[in-house]
């Protein structure tokens, strides 16, 4: 349990550091905290879709990930972006990725982030 909520604040700060970054990736709300819980909510629908969704891209994507030399990674992480956008959009939450140039720089920039966040912040593991 304490791994999965190190996860989803790293998520969310990622995706809040990218929000923040990037004029073509937007979250509204009315007021602080409900872009705070919003962002929470995308941050948790982020994790999932790369749970679920991006190991099955991941395997059905490996002669491209051998062919590119990892490269299609950085696609990968966009499309889970868009993915999660597009879901975001399904439920009626104030999260907007607008395009695949934007999905592709924050991508980037949401990898560097979790990944700094995931060495700062506790695991069950240290």
């Amino acid at each position: 349990m304490k791994n999965f909520v190190v996860k989803t604040i790293a998520n969310a700060a990622a995706l809040a550091v990218a929000i923040w970054l990037l004029k073509g990736i937007t979250l509204s709300g009315e007021n602080t905290t409900r872009k705070a819980f919003t962002l929470i909510l995308v941050a948790l629908l982020f994790g999932l879709v790369n749970f679920v969704v991006k190991p099955i891209v991941k395997v059905l994507s490996f002669p491209l990930f051998i062919l590119t030399l990892g490269l299609i990674t950085l696609v990968i992480n966009a499309l889970m972006l868009l993915l999660t956008s597009w879901l975001a959009g399904k439920l009626d939450l104030s999260f907007h990725v607008d395009g695949f140039w934007s999905a592709l720089v924050g991508g980037v920039i949401i990898s560097i982030v979790a990944w700094a966040m995931h060495m700062i912040l506790p695991d069950e593991n240290d």
